[in-house]
């Protein structure tokens, strides 16, 4: 074989070596795009978008513009990339807490009970979402058995309610005294005494009690009925925080 065309085919194998790496080269940038848009990408963008809503929410909570956080909230959940369980559990537990303050205390109480049953068969859940989650199924429940009550409903069928909500505060208390979260153990203890109160009070005196937030437009869907309008009494003893139970008498404890 003579030497030219042999440099020649050399030649020729080299530029088609840097031709094909030069192609592989430019392939795996692509494949790495690609991947990012369709991968990495897109989830970042979702949550991102999830963020965006999370803070409108939040904002609307602030402005006790209930209905627009539910809203938002909603927006949130339908972003959310799958697989991130937890995160969409801490987003409907935010978002029951404001359809209770938006005269949607059967729903809220409804989508709780689902959460926390959730929450307590999963050995990886996260303790402080379900104390979370627990105290405010009990709040909800609270404040169901106050409208039961008032809707005129048997102490048969509004009891369950309030014995669930005191075994829950009694528990959260228990489990925060052994935690030494002092403050936490002082609510739900007051929480405890509230629902207490409840139970044991005549249907007379709640009635002259300034209905709550939770329970003002509801219906506990129980029978259809609307709550009694009784007569409202300053706000003095309304509710003691957001999403907490609120006293029972005119002391303010």
């Amino acid at each position: 074989m003579p030497l030219g065309f042999a440099v020649h085919s050399l030649r020729e194998v080299l530029v088609a070596l840097r031709i094909l790496l030069l192609t592989g080269w430019l392939l795996v940038g692509v494949g790495a795009a690609v991947a990012h848009w369709f991968g990495p990408g897109v989830e970042r963008q979702q949550l991102d978008l999830v963020s965006l809503h999370l803070r409108a929410a939040e904002a609307a909570v602030a402005a006790d513009d209930h209905l627009t956080a539910i809203d938002e909230y909603n927006e949130a959940l339908k972003s959310l990339p799958a697989g991130r369980k937890e995160d969409g559990q801490k987003i409907r537990l935010e978002k029951a807490k404001a359809q209770m303050l938006a005269h949607q205390l059967p729903e809220a109480h409804s989508d709780l009970t689902g959460l926390v049953d959730e929450l307590t068969t999963d050995p990886s859940a996260d303790s402080k979402l379900l104390a979370d989650a627990r105290s405010t199924l009990a709040n909800s429940q609270y404040y169901t058995t106050w409208l039961m009550r008032l809707e005129g409903l048997g102490r048969n069928e509004w009891e369950p309610e309030i014995e669930a909500a005191r075994q829950s505060y009694k528990l959260l208390a228990e489990d925060a005294e052994k935690k030494g979260d002092v403050a936490a153990a002082s609510k739900h203890k007051e929480d405890l005494e509230a629902a207490i109160r409840l139970e044991r009070m005549e249907l007379s005196e709640l009635q002259g009690i300034n209905l709550p937030k939770q329970c003002r437009g509801c219906c506990c869907k129980c029978n259809g009925r609307k709550p009694s309008q009784n007569k409202q009494k300053p706000e003095k003893n309304d509710i003691r925080s957001a999403g907490g139970a609120p006293p029972l008498d005119d002391s303010g404890h």
